[in-house]
């Protein structure tokens, strides 16, 4: 297992000590299945919110969850649709193509379905089980009942109950855990779910703006939008969008991290240099270190080497973490420490040809021109998976 963002001696002690310890365990939360009687697919939107916010809520307090992407994407190797009521055979099969160790799967009834005239006022029940997969069997049953309008409050009730199954020793008392979580609109929730669902980006562009717009505080709309909006390189949109995150939020360390390069695009290299070395204060991450580095190289900060050196430790095989400590070194004057990091990264990519420029300006000793602009590459991918995993592991 590769872990980013630690160095070479630390990250072999902790994996030789991982090793050793049980596998972490890994959750797949399914969207509840629509067990109404004319199971009108208008409905299926309810399933897939109550499974998202679970997930969210889940991921956000430390345990493992699959993405929504990973069980989307078994559920389409399947041939599965959202909503179908699915045997608990099909459901320890999803788990099973997931590598899961727990899977989370359940139903829902809103009252008035039949006939169509659900509103916001329409009865609903939500009810949970819990699959081990290790050694199979079936954990309780968690129900919640109240109005469509309670919605977002009951699945956060219901997310917690779980945590409570699952981490009894860790869970946080119940008001502490929805305080963190407040109740968001129901149609706000029906918007960003349906956004969700969306397959066309300027769909999914229109429902997350409704939900962020229908509830100020709806955090995950607003990372969404962030991230669609830094895709189409529109920095103070997506900085805008960002800062909205909440830090119960799982995402929120990535939002932090997307903020810090927007800001970096604009010109922000101070603020930049803030949130990466926030986001570091909790996940060391090889990307993190190297934006960091970037950010002070734009001060002309000499600490940008070292953060440099930190992102190259972690995952020598970058070209870009050895072409960006060059560079810190050539801007320090370092001409032959910095022609060798040029080397090793055309030993990586023989074809890049700025690398090439930059090795033969060395060669020269030939420093930079006033006014020319920086060419520090930063990473734009947050890998954290991988270091939550081994922090779950070392838990275990």
């Amino acid at each position: 297992m590769k872990v980013p963002g630690l160095v070479a001696i630390p990250i072999f002690a902790a994996l030789t000590f991982a090793a050793s310890c049980q596998a972490a365990d890994t959750l797949a939360v399914l969207p509840l299945f629509n067990v109404n009687e004319a199971r009108s697919p208008n409905l299926d939107w309810i399933g897939e919110s109550a499974a998202e916010t679970i997930r969210e809520a889940l991921s956000g307090s430390g345990l493992l969850v699959l993405s929504r992407e990973e069980r989307e994407e078994v559920y389409k190797r399947l041939s599965l649709r959202t909503g179908v009521v699915l045997t608990k055979a099909s459901v320890m099969k999803i788990g099973v193509t997931l590598d899961a160790t727990r899977v989370v799967f359940g139903e829902f009834r809103v009252n008035g379905a039949e006939t169509g005239a659900t509103n916001t006022k329409s009865s609903l029940r939500l009810s949970l089980h819990v699959i081990e997969l290790r050694k199979p069997h079936e954990g309780p049953e968690l129900t919640e009942d109240g109005p469509l309008e309670d919605l977002s409050a009951m699945e956060t009730r219901l997310a917690w109950m779980l945590l409570k199954q699952l981490t009894p020793a860790t869970t946080p008392a119940e008001e502490d855990f929805t305080h963190d979580r407040p109740p968001v609109r129901v149609e706000a929730m029906e918007s960003y779910i349906r956004g969700l669902m969306a397959t066309g980006a300027e769909q999914k562009m229109k429902l997350f703006t409704q939900a962020a717009t229908l509830d100020a505080h709806f955090s995950q709309p607003n990372f969404q939008l962030g991230r669609m909006l830094f895709a189409k390189k529109d920095y103070r949109g997506a900085q805008a969008a960002l800062a909205r995150v909440t830090k119960a939020d799982s995402h929120s360390l990535e939002a932090l991290f997307v903020m810090g390069i927007c800001r970096f695009h604009t010109g922000d290299f101070e603020g930049a240099a803030a949130d990466f070395r926030a986001v570091l204060a909790e996940v060391p991450l090889n990307e993190v270190y190297n934006n960091l580095g970037a950010a002070l190289s734009r001060r002309g900060d000499a600490a940008a080497a070292e953060n440099f050196s930190k992102a190259l430790e972690g995952d020598a095989g970058d070209p870009d973490y050895w072409f960006n400590l060059g560079y810190a070194l050539w801007r320090q004057g370092q001409f032959k420490p910095a022609a060798e990091k040029f080397r090793a990264a055309l030993d990586r990519v023989p074809g890049d040809g700025e690398a090439t420029t930059m090795l033969g300006r060395c060669l020269k000793s030939e420093g930079p021109r006033a006014g020319e602009a920086g060419k520090e590459r930063i990473k734009t991918t947050f890998e954290d998976s991988a270091w939550r995993q081994l922090q779950a592991e070392l838990r275990n």
